[in-house]
């Protein structure tokens, strides 16, 4: 198998080469021919060359490897981070990866802020639909700089693009054998865009008799997932309300450094990434997390269909936590390369 490796910027060539280091140790052990091509594309690549992309970028990445794996992005030299933008969205939207799938998933009581939950209260998974809503950037701004600035975003929905995502979401229950999901929106007040959600979920949700379906207003969901989290095992919701509320389950796992984000286009090639930042004032210091990053490439194999070698990757990263082998941010003393080694040899012991 053939790996797209973008290490990004700040720590995140620092957390993607520990990563990087876990898949190698995946593949002696359980005998796979994993083979990485490392990009050079981030702040660096841009400022050096005035590219953010290659103009066949986008098509090498969808037709030369299994899977794209990729660190932050995002460096205060370069306006609006457009590298980032062109990089990380762009590949979003060109591959068509309209999967956002988010892991919520607390692994010691230590980590949780939330009184008297543990690892049974919060287990489940978001599904983000990624390559509409508000991030499209339709719209636009009129007088700008001025202050009769008009600055207009719209939120772009199609029957195609919800049900594609609340399918995947049903699909993804039924085959795990999971019982609940919830879909939320903001129908009461964004009334046209956020009906169509609720038809199609309507509708996805007939077919599935044997899943218990859940309506939320995204407002009262984000209330819910800090009072009861132990009732949710499936949520979809759009682009914007699930970049909101993954980032707040982070908070339940221990913080945004332990959390995992698949980018996925069912059967095709898909990005795996870390979503915390690229924390340039962290870089070089050995200190950031980098069991986002290594569970972000477990869910890369997992969804390639190496189960096994997915779950030795989760108990190797559950090893290190309960064995406190893990970074300060989430109570330990070891360094990023020290936490990531010590989790690459654990896999196959």
């Amino acid at each position: 198998m053939r790996f797209a490796i973008i290490p990004g910027d700040g720590i995140g060539k620092e957390v993607t080469a520990e990563a990087v280091k876990v898949l190698t140790r995946v593949g002696e052990v359980f005998g796979r021919a994993f083979e990485f091509e490392h990009l050079p594309w981030g702040a660096d690549y841009f400022l050096e060359s005035g590219v953010t992309i290659p103009p066949n970028g986008y098509a090498m990445l969808r037709d030369d490897f299994d899977a794209i794996f990729i660190g932050a992005l995002g460096d205060p030299r370069v306006p609006h981070n457009r590298h980032a933008r062109d990089i990380l969205l762009g590949t979003r939207f060109e591959l068509d990866l309209y999967v956002n799938y988010r892991p919520v998933k607390l692994l010691d009581e230590r980590l949780c802020p939330l009184k008297t939950r543990g690892p049974n209260d919060i287990n489940f998974v978001v599904f983000r639909e990624n390559t509409e809503g508000l991030y499209v950037s339709v719209g636009g701004r009129f007088k700008a700089g001025t202050d009769d600035e008009v600055a207009i975003q719209e939120e772009l929905n199609t029957w195609k693009g919800v049900n594609r995502i609340v399918r995947y979401a049903y699909e993804f229950a039924h085959a795990r054998g999971l019982t609940r999901l919830c879909m939320a929106d903001k129908s009461n007040a964004m009334q046209q865009g956020h009906a169509l959600w609720q038809r199609v979920f309507k509708d996805v949700a007939a077919e599935y008799q044997n899943i218990e379906s859940t309506h939320y207003y995204i407002d009262a969901l984000a209330m819910y997932m800090v009072l009861d989290p132990g009732q949710f095992e499936v949520i979809v919701t759009n682009n914007l309300f699930g970049d909101i509320i993954t980032d707040l389950g982070a908070t339940f796992q221990g913080g945004l450094g332990m959390a995992a984000s698949g980018n996925i286009h069912p059967g095709k090639t898909s990005m795996f990434e870390p979503v915390h930042g690229s924390a340039p004032k962290f870089a070089g210091k050995n200190i950031a997390n980098p069991i986002g990053a290594i569970s972000s490439a477990a869910l890369m194999l997992e969804t390639l269909g190496l189960t096994k070698e997915a779950a030795a990757v989760d108990a190797a990263v559950l090893k290190a936590v309960r064995d406190n082998h893990v970074t300060p941010d989430v109570g330990g003393r070891v360094g990023t390369r020290e936490s990531g080694t010590y989790i690459s040899q654990a896999i196959g012991r």
